[in-house]
């Protein structure tokens, strides 16, 4: 999902707002957050997961293209951790009429349940 696709869905969902209201606090959400990361911090939304950033020390890499060793120097980048909520969403179990779909269609293609 891009931006423009959450600000549309969330715009369904709310249809007494505005779709240019929406796409403002999408917009603040998300830059509020970066400012937190630029700043060495982080940003936790519970059940969500939490947004923070990684220090990664100057190394020598290799170019691809030529195999030319390069140096690459350190850098920030921005890491994230699911939360348990949404863990537990990921990961829930498939109800029982989505397992019979999942066998027969096997069954079609030659393959055997076990």
């Amino acid at each position: 999902m891009i931006k423009s696709e959450l600000v549309q869905k969330l715009a369904e969902q709310n249809p007494h707002l505005y779709q240019r209201d929406i796409e403002m606090v999408v917009n603040a959400i998300l830059d509020t957050i970066t400012d937190a990361l630029a700043q060495g911090g982080r940003a936790e939304l519970r059940g969500f997961g939490t947004f923070g950033v990684k220090k990664r020390d100057a190394r020598t890499g290799r170019n691809p293209r030529t195999g030319k060793a390069v140096s690459v120097s350190e850098k920030v980048v921005p890491v994230f951790k699911t939360g348990k909520e949404m863990r537990h969403r990921l990961n829930a179990k498939p109800s029982l009429t989505a397992k019979k779909v999942v066998a027969g269609a096997g069954k079609a293609n030659g393959f055997v349940d076990a």
